[in-house]
């Protein structure tokens, strides 16, 4: 299927010939060549008149700015913004305003010596989407996971070859649903494949153990940016970002402690955790929390036909446990109360035609099995809410109850794609209205069978993109690769949900009609 190039984009030759060159260089240069740029240019928390630009030098310098609304940037306008410094991992991040809306918007990114003005080289040239601020077409993409279970770059077979599928599929923004890092999967240099061949992984020393200092942490992040496609794609398209377990460590918990036994020196989360949370803040694009900088639960408004709701499922958590409790207390939290009434007030507040609920967990998921610990929202018994249900019950009872109208939840975390519609009618417990959620990835990981769904909000399986009978590590060219693709349409409200695989094939699709 050959599918068309998005318009406005960047020639590869000219992505290229801007940040390859970087990547490659020597580390230590002198003063007067001035700062590099090492993994190119990113954007995200894009709303209809600003974004935050993200780049990471050699060296301490500050970052600059132009921005443009040509690709020539004949009427560029500069911002001298952060600063690069050894605290951030010489990474640095420029909140850019007075942005035109419904735009594409080029931007131009330097890194000058703080003791040399004037010695900025080395440009990289991205590009993003401002929102329309009237109701207009809008388009996102969305899903997670990538580079676990050993599958780390090879470029031999393409590489990260997700994200130049969603490239071409040219979305408006990106929802990445958490699992950007997999920093508790190491790689090793040659896997070998049932037919024969071997994968062959491009290993660097952060990706070559378990993460577990910061620098560590930091090093899985810029593992993506060695990949060609996911370097072109940051460039190209704004992203938001939430996170999930393992940007610290399967499963995490706030206070968990790990079996030494397991091999790892570290074994406490409220070790480990602050480090992975640096390093997320430090590689991602995002605007912070005036008072709670380390907060990660947000919300983005993209114009007026789309507000995102990006939630933190992991910092407030209780510990995983048979998830029964009958009533709501702090040892039954997912989100945590704070978190919730937050949520509960940004969606009765957002006058935005659709919300999108962001989320790293799936809702409905139960497994296969019985467990001890149960790390999502259910607790695979099928009767009235209880242990974390009764947090969700309480949010979909809220919704129902201010009439908070077409609501949507989009989820990763499972390595497979499906569409999932909720229902009193099916559920036991009935006090909601009815929804979607979708579920989509990996983006470059193994893939996974469908899991079994527990009853208690009456979930149906529309649709699943991997067999039941699914086992096995299978390797990202084995092509049990997927995303989902969203559109709204500005003249009729209708939201088009798409869930595709990595040659960009329709395997779902379904029009959702806004309610008034």
């Amino acid at each position: 299927m050959v599918l068309p190039k998005p318009p406005k984009s960047l020639t590869r030759r000219h992505f290229l010939g801007s940040t390859l060159g970087l990547l490659a260089a020597p580390r230590r240069v002198s003063a007067a060549a001035g700062p590099r740029i090492l993994d190119g240019v990113a954007s995200g928390d894009v709303t209809h008149d600003s974004a935050m630009i993200w780049s990471r030098a050699d060296r301490a310098a500050r970052m600059i700015v132009d921005t443009a609304t040509t690709e020539s940037f004949t009427d560029a306008e500069r911002v001298v913004g952060g600063r690069a410094e050894a605290a951030t991992g010489f990474t640095a991040q420029t909140a850019i305003t007075g942005l035109p809306p419904g735009r594409t918007i080029f931007y131009r990114v330097m890194f000058e010596h703080p003791a040399a003005p004037g010695l900025a080289r080395s440009p990289v040239v991205g590009r993003l989407r401002t929102a329309p601020d009237r109701p207009g077409d809008v388009s996102f993409a969305f899903g997670g996971d990538q580079c676990g279970a050993g599958w780390g770059i090879d470029s031999s077979r393409g590489g990260l070859r997700m994200f130049e599928t969603l490239r071409r599929a040219n979305p408006d923004i990106l929802l990445h649903l958490g699992d950007r890092i997999y920093a508790d999967s190491p790689l090793v240099e040659r896997v070998p494949l049932k037919d024969g061949t071997a994968w062959r992984n491009l290993v660097t020393p952060a990706k070559s153990k378990v993460a577990e200092t910061l620098e560590e942490y930091r090093g899985n992040y810029a593992y993506n940016f060695l990949d060609e496609h996911y370097r072109t794609f940051a460039a190209e398209t704004a992203q938001l970002h939430i996170w999930d377990d393992h940007e610290v460590r399967n499963d995490w918990w706030p206070e968990r402690i790990w079996d030494q036994r397991r091999g790892h020196d570290v074994t406490s989360a409220d070790v480990l955790a602050p480090r992975g949370r640096q390093a997320f803040l430090d590689y991602t694009p995002m605007r912070r929390h005036p008072t709670d900088p380390g907060r990660l639960y947000r919300s983005v408004p993209y114009g007026p036909m789309m507000e995102v709701f990006l939630l933190d499922g992991r910092s407030y958590r209780s510990p995983n446990s048979r998830n029964r409790q009958p009533k709501a207390s702090p040892d039954s939290a997912m989100l945590g109360k704070q978190q919730v009434a937050w949520l509960k007030d940004a969606l009765a507040r957002s006058t935005a035609l659709w919300k999108v609920i962001a989320c790293d967990v799936p809702l409905g998921i139960a497994g296969g099995k019985r467990k001890k610990r149960y790390d999502k929202w259910s607790n695979r018994d099928n009767g009235g809410p209880l242990g974390r249900e009764l947090e969700l019950a309480g949010i979909l009872s809220f919704i129902k109850a201010e009439k908070i109208r077409n609501t949507l939840w989009l989820v990763a975390d499972v390595h497979y794609a499906a569409a999932h519609h909720f229902h009193p009618e099916r559920a036991v417990f009935t006090d909601f209205d009815p929804f979607w959620q979708f579920i989509a990835g990996p983006f470059h990981t193994r893939a996974r069978r469908p899991h079994r769904l527990d009853l208690t909000f009456g979930p149906e399986q529309v649709f699943a993109s991997t067999p039941k009978n699914l086992r096995g590590n299978y390797a990202p060219s084995a092509g049990f690769l997927f995303f989902g693709m969203g559109h709204i349409d500005g003249a009729t409200g209708t939201l088009k949900v798409s869930l595709r695989n990595v040659a960009g094939e329709t395997l779902y699709e379904v029009d959702l009609p806004a309610a008034g």
